[in-house]
Parts: C-alpha cells; structure tokens; sequence
C-alpha cells in the first residue's frame, strides 16, 4: 500500500468498517421481506421501507462522528481526505461493491464539508476503476432452465425452486395459465413442434424481489437467439397460501414493473452490480442509475446518474432552458433538450396565492421518497451543489433564475452552481398532451388521469392541487404526479359537500357564503380542473365521476384509518389470471 500518513489510513479504514456495517444491515433489512410476504404483514412492509431508506443517512453520519473520534488532526483538510480516498481505493480494489462503497466515501465527505469542494481529487467523481465486463454466465445470481421435457416442466421445476414457507394455492392452474400466456404471447408461431420446446431456456434470479404486497420471480426467456422477459408476480391470498396472478413477458412491461415511479423493490443482492447488469438485458433502454435505484441503492443511483450526466455534456452541445409549460408558482423547472430530465430549483419567493415555505417544499419531496408511491408519483434525487458549465445555460433560462433564485446560485464566468436542486425523469405535461391528443388518446389519458387520484388516495396521499398541469405522461401512456408542494396525507383532508345555497344572493355570489377551513376539500369543484377542455372533461365523467362524491373520499379515510391497505398493481387488470380452477378434460 502507497505511503500515506497514518491518520488518511485510519479514516480510510473507518468509512469502509461503516460501510461494511451499513450493507450488512441493508442486508438484514431486506432479508426480512420473504417473511413479511409470507405472514401478509403490510404494516411492517412499509415501515421497513422507510427504516431502510433513512438507514443511509444514519450510517454515514455515524461514521463522520468515528472519523472525528480517530485521529486529533484537522478534518476539515483537503490534503488529508485526497490521500483518505487513494487509501481507500487501494482497500477496495478487490471489493466487489467498491462502486457502492465510493458513494459512500463520498457522503461522508459531503457531510464533513456540507457539499462543498466536489472534484475527483478528494472524492469519486469518477469511479476508481473500469466496470466489471465479465461474462455474466460466470456469476451464481442466477439458475438455468432448459426445455428439454418441455415448456411445463420447466416451468413447473422454475416454480418449484422458489420455495416459500407457505404452499401454492393451485399450482396446477398457475402452471397452465403461465405457459398458455407464453404460447400465446412471445412464442406464439414459433413452437411448431414438440422438438422446438426442448429449444427453449430460461434464466431465473435466484433472489425474489419483494415489493408492496407481491413476491416478482424475475428473469429471461432465450429463444432462437431473442431475450424476453420473464416475470412471475406473486401474490399472497390473505388465507395461507401463494399464487400467480399473471406473467410478464414484454420490454415495456418490464419496464413499469422497474419503473421511477415505484417503491424500491427488497431483493437479496449481495453484488448489486451484477443484478442491474442482469436487468439490464431485459430492460435494455433503463439507464443503471434507475436499476440501482430500482433494488434500494438510490444513493448510488444519484452517483450513477451524476457521471451519466457529466459524460453526456462532454458528446452534446445544446443549452439547457426553461421547461415547456405552464410555469409553477414554487419552482423554477429547467431541462436539456437532448436528456430526459428536468431540473427543478426551488424560488426564493412564491408566487401568490401560494402560502407553504421552502421548508415545508423540501419536506413535502421527503415525504415523497420515503413514501408508497403506487407508480403514480415520480421518485425525485436531491442534490446540493450541483455543477453546470455556464455557456451551456441558455440567457432566459439564466435571467430566469437569477430573477426567481437567486439565493441558490453561485455563477462566475465558467461555472454555474445551484446550491439546491431537485432531479426528476422528464414527462410531457397532461395539459399540453391533451391540446393535441385525439379523442381516443384523451378518453384514455382520463383513465389513466382518474386512475392516478384514485391509487394514489388509496395510498392515503392527497395531491392537492390536481390541475392537470401538475401530471405528466410518460412514455409508455400513463399519467404521474409530479408536483409536491401541497400534497398530504388523504386522512388529513377534511371532504365537504358544498352546502345548498339558502338565498339568491348566496347563489350569485362570487366567492363562498360558506366557512372554509384550511383542510377543508370540496369534490365537487373537481370539475373545474377541465375548463376549456369539454372532451377531457366528458371523458373523464363517463369513467370517474365517483370522484366528484365528498362520500367516496369519507368511506376511503375510513378504510385507511382501519389499517386496510390496497392493492395496486404495476400492470393491468385484464392481463391478471382468473382464480377459478381450471377444468380439464382428458
């Protein structure tokens, strides 16, 4: 090891003890879930959640404090953290998640000097080494499965190798729904004999990945050199026992399962590495700061994304400017035209009517991440002191923010610096999509618009403002939430039917006759989210208008304040098997 002074080597041995410490009780936390699955415990799946996510933070701190506690010198030394990191290289070289363990060099660093001094030569910018290329054939994440008796069979011995403590609740019906759904979906046309069967393999990660209230047995389908998905949720009946309930076996598809708009899935991945190369062959369009962040590791995922970023502005040119839209009243939303995100800073003055603080904004997003976000809320990264070159900025987009924020930038003549900044995956506005969309696109954008509220109430979360400029449509169709800053809890609302008016006066007056408190919500007025929009607005009747009833909103509060928790699900209700057994005829 190169000679670096002893107290570099003590506090580079401390954040690699915390380390260590921090994944083994990631570890701990997750290995949990088959139990939780198993036994129906909801409750303690989502406190786990959050205990998991908060983890990080606790650990990295913690570690700070023992940096301080081994050694009497300055800490706040450049010099000595450059020659912590070369130390800590060094001791991770042979580590297989030494590119997990450098992020979490780096947020000690962070912590220790509040974001400030980010360059390679104290922290790892770039990663310390080239990534792993081996061929994944030759890790042990995942079993191998061939056809040789058969598609059933193996389908059969794939069920069969996922031991639950709990027994299957017809696994012959299970048996023959996944293997009529393939015949007729991915291999249809392609089996025209028995022979072509024993073709057929399949590769099946050996870990479950648990999320909600569903067991995802996940892996690939090899056939006649295509890769196709292959994906078995599960879930428990609530009586003792486990089933199918349908299988996923397309790009897209996967994709939502995986997508930033979902809870972080608890998978046992002892080298996440190689499970996100792994996902990657399915879900060939996901960047790897997603799948990272997909199995729990989202502070790795901000580092993933933060060197994407970087490497894209080294092959592009174009300017960053203000997001098309309408412009919110508590952020400024910038984007990259040629990267699929946007950028929101947070004003130093909201417009009015707008009451909440910058505080109660920045609570609303942690909120956010730590809550169940039932693939209707975008998973937001947070981050300080983010770096921007300045001839990238284009001058409305400069003036914009220098105007509305001026407290959150530093800018000289080579750098812009926003001391704080939100990421989100970039989605087109619903307002704008339905100024072009045709009736069939807006009958199902209404769906999927009514959809969102509804399984995000379900969720016990209340967007607040539901104007429709405040969800987005992402690529593949559906309608997200995306602005935080006057969410809350459903059971915090107070809904109200608006009272009958009692004289002509009362009925012609332009603001309510009626006492208003600040929780109070009148379904009712829902209506006027549509204005000048008499398609979106029938559309949207014709399917949900059960949420213009102050009575629906009451019996969910209700079911919530039970203890009762939803189902949601990350793929549609028609592809789901039937329940009933199936009757065979021999």
């Amino acid at each position: 090891m190169t000679n670096h002074s002893p107290t570099a080597r003590r506090i580079a041995k401390t954040i690699l003890n915390g380390f260590d410490a921090y994944f083994a009780d990631f570890q701990n936390i997750t290995l949990g879930a088959k139990a939780r699955f198993e036994t129906a415990a909801w409750p303690a799946v989502h406190e786990t959640n959050k205990e998991r996510i908060d983890l990080y933070k606790v650990k990295a701190n913690q570690v700070l404090k023992l940096v301080h506690s081994v050694t009497s010198k300055d800490t706040t030394q450049l010099e000595l953290w450059g020659q912590a990191k070369a130390t800590y290289s060094q001791l991770i070289a042979n580590n297989n998640n030494y590119e997990i363990a450098e992020t979490f060099f780096n947020s000690v660093f962070c912590s220790q000097f509040q974001h400030a001094h980010i360059h390679d030569s104290h922290i790892f910018v770039k990663s310390s080494r080239a990534p792993d290329e081996k061929p994944l054939r030759d890790y042990s994440i995942y079993i191998s499965y061939n056809g040789r008796h058969g598609l059933r069979a193996m389908i059969e011995d794939i069920l069969a190798d996922y031991e639950f403590s709990i027994p299957w609740e017809d696994l012959e019906r299970d048996l023959e729904h996944i293997c009529d759904a393939l015949r007729d979906g991915p291999l249809a046309g392609k089996l025209e004999d028995e022979d072509d069967e024993q073709r057929l393999r399949v590769d099946m990660l050996e870990s479950v990945f648990y999320r909600n209230k569903a067991a995802y047995l996940v892996g690939r389908l090899m056939f006649a050199g295509e890769v196709i998905p292959l994906i078995l949720p599960c879930l428990n009946n609530g009586r003792g026992s486990v089933y199918v309930d349908t299988v996923i076996h397309d790009n897209d598809s996967a994709s939502i399962i995986f997508s930033f708009t979902r809870s972080y899935f608890m998978v046992d991945a002892p080298i996440p590495s190689r499970f996100v190369r792994f996902l990657s062959t399915i879900m060939p369009l996901k960047e790897k700061s997603e799948l990272y962040n997909s199995i729990g590791f989202h502070k790795h995922g901000k580092t993933e994304f933060y060197r994407h970023i970087l490497a894209h502005m080294k092959v592009s040119n174009d300017k960053f400017i203000i997001a098309p839209g309408i412009k919110g009243m508590v952020m400024s939303v910038f984007t990259l035209p040629s990267y699929p995100v946007v950028f929101k800073v947070i004003k130093d003055k909201f417009d009015n009517p707008k009451t909440v603080t910058e505080e109660i904004v920045k609570e609303k997003y942690k909120f956010v991440s730590r809550a169940d976000r039932v693939g209707r809320m975008a998973d937001t990264q947070e981050y300080t002191n983010f770096i921007f070159y300045r001839n990238r900025f284009s001058e409305e987009l400069l003036k914009e923010l220098q105007t509305l924020a001026p407290s959150k930038l530093h800018v000289d003549d080579k750098w812009i610096i926003i001391k704080h900044l939100y990421v989100e995956r970039r989605m087109e506005p619903l307002n704008l999509y339905l100024d072009v969309a045709d009736e069939p696109q807006t009958i199902a954008a209404m769906e999927e618009y009514g959809n969102a509220i509804k399984q995000l109430a379900a969720a016990n979360i209340f967007p607040g403002d539901m104007l429709l400029k405040n969800f987005g449509v992402t690529r593949h169709g559906r309608v997200v939430f995306y602005d935080y800053d006057e969410l809350c809890p459903l059971t915090e609302c107070n809904f109200r039917k608006i009272p009958e008016a009692q004289t002509a006066e009362q009925e012609l007056a332009d603001r309510p006759w009626y006492t208003v408190a600040e929780a109070d919500v009148f379904p009712e007025e829902f209506r006027l989210f549509f204005s000048g929009n008499p398609v979106a607005r029938k559309a949207f009747e014709d399917q949900h208008s059960d949420l213009y009833d102050y009575r629906y909103w009451q019996r969910l509060q209700e079911r919530i304040r039970a203890g009762r928790i939803e189902s949601t699900f990350p793929y549609r209700r028609k592809v789901r098997f039937p329940r009933l057994p199936i009757k065979r005829l021999r």
